[in-house]
């Protein structure tokens, strides 16, 4: 079994783990389990995670998408530790409102924006 090549751009800046999607389109199923499992093995390596996804070069999300962002978020949750979504484009920002989500979300304008809302 080889190592599949990542879909996230993951740094830290200070504490916080900044995620990045490496596809403009987060539609295809095996790929958003994978991302799932990719943001759960940082989830877990933290006592209290703090994530900052930024949304910059995303297109298209599917709901298998936004259905695996809840589960994390109850998971960070769990640990005591924070989410914040940013740079989300006007398109995926009107999912989010019709399904309610932008109130269960920390959403922020730009990533900046949510990386000095954690201090």
């Amino acid at each position: 079994m080889g190592s599949v090549a990542s879909r996230l751009r993951v740094t830290d800046e200070g504490g916080v783990a900044r995620i990045e999607f490496i596809d403009r389109n987060i539609l295809d199923e095996a790929n958003i389990q994978q991302i799932g499992e990719e943001i759960g093995r940082i989830i877990d390596s933290q006592d209290a995670p703090k994530l900052l996804i930024s949304f910059k070069d995303v297109e298209h999300l599917s709901s298998a998408a936004l259905g695996t962002l809840i589960t994390l978020t109850n998971r960070i949750k769990a640990k005591g530790g924070a989410l914040k979504l940013a740079d989300i484009n006007s398109q995926i920002y009107e999912v989010f409102v019709i399904t309610k989500l932008n109130k269960l979300f920390d959403i922020h304008e730009t990533a900046d924006e949510a990386l000095s809302s954690f201090e």
